[in-house]
């Protein structure tokens, strides 16, 4: 297991605890400058926080109180960089034997062992100018690898690769990490990319660790408001409970929702709520129902737009300050029903679904 705690004020702010186990993926998200790389610099002993202790497999690389702050090299860090950092002037083969601390008799299985495990398998002699830059990607990764790392530490690989070779990328590395029984921290802006790669999230902002969990908590049920800000959240109101009939109903506007969990907070109390677009059920024209909807909501379409077959529909629900709900359906249901802008929809929320948490 790798857990990090850090401390600064200068000259960046820090202020993070995390953790991640052998064997696991987690991704550090935030906006840029918020401390991500600064992290990873932290781990890799490429820079000393001020204060706190980075321990890997009880084995405690920096320590403050104890004066303990070991090198790089002692660290045992497979890193990836950004732009891959490969030297141009050695072939591949020759980037990545500069990592092995193999006897020579042992270099070039080695090397060709690891070239075979991201598959580039025969491209030994070739310089990185003769590469793709996905090819490149793969060197660099082999080379982290051939130093037979504690811990790997990814800071943004992807981000210099087109969309196509992207997604060829991320089901390679989610292939190669089921055989790495080390810590994996990743490095992205990309929300998608972290929800898909990673066991855990640990968003960043200003230096500062919000949450840490599972993508589908901290995505769509985020500890509180300013999390959900950093992670994008698309339906993010202000709302209060109030008892209504003997039950305790969220606010909102001129609708009185039920809610599957008050979250702990108390009546009258300003809170945030947030509700995931694809837990929004169209009332359906083609197929109507009978009797009760379940926190029905009627609203004008005031846009539409679709991608990779499914649409969004962003729904004026109060035109006085604008409110709009997003709702994401498949593209076929948005056809069938024949829906328009400027047309009057009735939708209706799921109550198990809605999240409240505080500011």
């Amino acid at each position: 297991m790798l857990q990090i705690s850090l401390q600064q004020t200068r000259p960046s702010t820090l202020e993070v605890e995390l953790s991640c186990q052998s064997g696991e993926l987690l991704a550090l998200v935030g906006p840029s400058g918020a401390g991500k790389s600064t992290v990873l610099r932290c781990i890799a002993g490429l820079q000393s926080p001020k204060l706190g202790q980075i321990q890997c497999k009880n084995q405690i690389w920096f320590d403050d109180k104890s004066s303990i702050n070991q090198t790089p090299q002692q660290r045992r860090v497979g890193m990836v960089f950004q732009n891959y950092a490969l030297f141009p002037h050695l072939t591949v083969a020759g980037n990545i034997q500069l990592a092995l601390d193999h006897n020579k008799q042992h270099t070039q299985q080695c090397v060709d062992t690891l070239l075979a495990q991201v598959h580039l398998g025969g491209l030994g002699q070739r310089y990185p100018h003769q590469l793709s830059g996905g090819q490149q990607q793969r060197v660099a990764l082999a080379r982290a690898l051939a130093r037979s790392p504690k811990a790997l530490l990814l800071d943004e690989p992807f981000s210099a690769v087109d969309r196509v070779t992207r997604r060829k990328l991320y089901l390679e590395l989610n292939t190669l990490r089921r055989g790495l029984d080390m810590p994996i921290i990743l490095v992205t802006h990309d929300l998608d990319e972290a929800a898909m790669l990673a066991d855990n999230i640990c968003v960043i902002h200003q230096g500062k660790t919000l949450q840490q969990g599972k993508p589908a908590q901290v995505l769509y049920k985020p500890d509180n408001a300013a999390v959900a800000r950093q992670v994008d959240v698309r339906n993010l109101f202000k709302a209060k409970l109030v008892e209504h009939d003997g039950q305790v109903k969220l606010s909102w506007h001129d609708y009185l929702f039920e809610v599957g969990s008050t979250n702990g907070l108390s009546l009258n109390q300003d809170l945030y709520w947030t509700l995931s677009p694809s837990k929004i059920l169209l009332h359906q024209r083609v197929r109507p129902s009978h009797g009760e909807h379940e926190n029905p909501l009627t609203a004008v379409i005031n846009d539409m737009v679709t991608l990779r077959g499914i649409t969004t529909i962003l729904m004026l629900v109060d035109e006085t300050d604008n409110t709009v709900l997003q709702m994401d359906l498949p593209e076929h249901v948005a056809m069938r029903n024949q829906l328009k802008i400027g047309e009057m929809i009735t939708v209706s929320l799921l109550s198990e679904e809605i999240h409240l948490m505080k500011e």
